[in-house]
């Protein structure tokens, strides 16, 4: 910051060094649409979107979304689930983590079964696609 003529300091750019993302409330967007669909002579949608600061991609959007019915998305954490359904979270995990140990398990019996069969020189099984 530097202090200018006046006698106030200010940045001396005016561009934002990290830019802050715009956000826009439901009724705003309703509230801006129904101007927007007002428009009817040459230059007044340009005129609206100069005046609010919009881009017509905006409007586009926001279209979108009224016909999908205009709510918003709920931000923040998600609702603490129910007793049953933890209860259902909590089994799964368990049978998740059972159904790991057993793979791993098998895994290395598998293993030990090909370096078996390579010691002893029996050759692999074929599979046999039809079964």
């Amino acid at each position: 910051m530097s202090e200018h003529a006046d006698g106030t300091n200010r940045k001396d750019s005016e561009v934002n060094e990290k830019p802050v993302r715009r956000r826009f409330t439901a009724e705003y967007k309703a509230r801006i649409l129904d101007e927007a669909d007002r428009c009817v002579e040459p230059g007044q949608l340009g005129e609206l979107l100069r005046r609010e600061g919009l881009y017509s991609s905006h409007l586009t959007n926001w279209r979108r979304q009224r016909e999908a019915g205009l709510t918003p998305k709920r931000r923040g954490r998600k609702p603490i689930p129910n007793k049953k359904e933890r209860q259902e979270l909590e089994r799964l995990k368990r049978e998740n983590k059972r159904l790991a140990e057993e793979l791993r398990q098998a895994k290395i019996i598998i293993d030990v079964q090909k370096k078996v069969s390579e010691m002893l020189g029996i050759p692999p099984a074929q599979i046999d696609e039809n079964e």
